[in-house]
């Protein structure tokens, strides 16, 4: 079968088209607490959270959670602990032995525990998967509720390569047992500054 007899299989035997769903946003306007919900849904999908009075806290409290990390990537000004750079000419598969890396989050949704980051804010599109550890520094002024929300905020961006974390990497396809770091960090930490 060639390619233009497939083309029209699939036009011929295309579904029709249903319209979206109505979505009552009233139901999303409780009150809360964006920092404090925020801060209980991150725990929830098993990251760290650190609330910091200012930037320069930063250093010094990756420092008491990460010791013994040798080969840090800090994508941060916020952060000089880097001792691995990289840029976008970096192959990824030199990178195998970071131990943390350090990038900061856009903004946080509060009704997952979320964090939007794109690659604006690293150069390796791999860096937040293959590093061991990864901490997320994140303005806690930068919060939205829900992901409608989000959604929203990054509907008219250039179309670059982001991705929302919630949570270090974990699955529980096989036999139902939960495997932490299996696609990706084996940790999160969120600094909220």
């Amino acid at each position: 079968m060639g390619r233009e007899a497939i083309l029209k299989s699939v036009q011929k035997n295309k579904p029709t088209l249903l319209p979206l769903p109505e979505i009552d946003f009233s139901l999303f306007e409780e009150e809360l607490n964006l920092l404090e919900t925020f801060k209980e849904k991150v725990t929830l999908v098993g990251a760290s959270i650190v609330e910091l009075n200012a930037t320069t806290e930063i250093d010094a409290k990756i420092k008491k959670r990460y010791p013994n990390a040798k080969d840090i990537i800090t994508c941060t000004q916020k952060s000089s602990l880097e001792t691995v750079s990289v840029s976008e000419k970096t192959n990824p598969h030199t990178m195998a032995s970071i131990d943390l890396a350090v990038i900061e989050g856009e903004f946080g949704v509060v009704e997952n525990g979320a964090i939007w980051i794109t690659e604006n804010e690293f150069p390796i599109r791999v860096l937040p998967f293959i590093t061991n550890d990864l901490v997320i520094v994140l303005d806690k002024q930068k919060l939205c509720a829900n992901l409608h929300e989000a959604y929203k905020l990054i509907a008219n961006r250039d179309r670059n390569f982001g991705l929302f974390i919630a949570g270090p990497s974990k699955t529980a396809d096989i036999e139902q047992c939960l495997v932490i770091g299996a696609q990706g960090a084996m940790s999160l930490t969120v600094l909220l500054v």
